[in-house]
């Protein structure tokens, strides 16, 4: 019986459901995606977690009977969104201006754009390491993940152009101004060049080992970025992450790593681990 009354009060209230409800609902949820889809690659995604963090305990305190605390984060957050505006101008403006570029044609286009990005920023990465490999042009290529890099982009010169491989050599050629340093790409565009890097402080790798790979070992220790490196001495290509060196790659193989580790095939995070999992460390 109360399974009845149940399934007759759900049928009466769906009936009640119009098309433009529907469409109400899927534009708005819609609206939400791209909007965290937009901040997750920034600084905002922190800001987001710790105003989540802060409702939940404003709710708890509210339950609790907790009226001071209640009262000072309610007059907070009511503060905190002028801020969250004054702060996040640029971040805002940028996605609006992203919004204009696009147009109303794009906008409703469900396909994952990003994919295909990063899919030629890896393409363009490999020609140009292939061709510096060759030419023994020694280069340092820093790919941003989830952790942020604006301490290590600071240190350099701001770029912010696409991701070309005749770009990339440009930049490398030695004695050019750009080439002494790390190339730090984020959002699959060129953010900075001639960035200074950690160096590992491992005693155990190899003595054979110069700055530059130990630059890129380095911040690869402290961060999870992925880390491309050619030796300007031998030419060889490398991959650096988590504080693991896999030298010696093809370019068939450094792209086949990239794929993998810039989740370009919607790996989980345990998969891009386990791409080193079987690789030693440098002795």
């Amino acid at each position: 019986m109360v399974v009845e009354r149940f399934f007759n009060t759900f049928l009466q209230q769906f009936s009640l459901v119009q098309i433009t409800d529907i469409i109400d609902i899927l534009l708005v949820a819609y609206v939400i995606y791209k909007g965290l889809k937009f901040i997750r690659d920034t600084r905002t995604i922190q800001l987001l977690k710790g105003i989540i963090i802060l409702i939940i305990i404003m709710q708890v305190s509210y339950f609790a009977n907790l009226h001071a605390v209640y009262y000072f984060l309610g007059n907070a957050m009511q503060l905190g969104l002028i801020a969250i505006l004054i702060v996040f101008q640029p971040e805002l403006r940028r996605g609006l201006e992203h919004l204009g570029r696009r147009g109303m044609g794009k906008v409703f286009n469900f396909e994952d754009e990003d994919e295909e990005r990063t899919r030629r920023t890896i393409k363009e990465t490999v020609e140009a390491c292939r061709s510096m490999s060759k030419s023994r042009i020694g280069a340092l290529i820093v790919f941003e993940r989830a952790e942020k890099l604006g301490e290590i982009i600071a240190t350099g010169i701001d770029i912010n152009a696409i991701v070309s491989s005749e770009l990339i050599i440009n930049i490398f050629i030695p004695k050019t101004p750009l080439h002494d340093g790390a190339m730090v790409i984020r959002n699959n565009e060129i953010a900075a060049a001639t960035c200074f890097l950690p160096l590992t402080q491992n005693p155990s790798l190899s003595k054979e080992l110069g700055t530059r790979h130990r630059a890129g070992i380095g911040l690869s220790e402290e961060a999870d970025a992925v880390v491309v490196i050619v030796s300007e001495e031998t030419g060889k290509i490398s991959v650096a992450l988590d504080g693991v060196l896999k030298s010696g790659l093809t370019p068939e193989q450094l792209e086949e790593q990239l794929v993998t580790l810039l989740d370009v095939e919607k790996n989980d995070k345990n998969s891009r681990r386990n791409v080193f999992a079987r690789k030693e460390r440098n002795k």
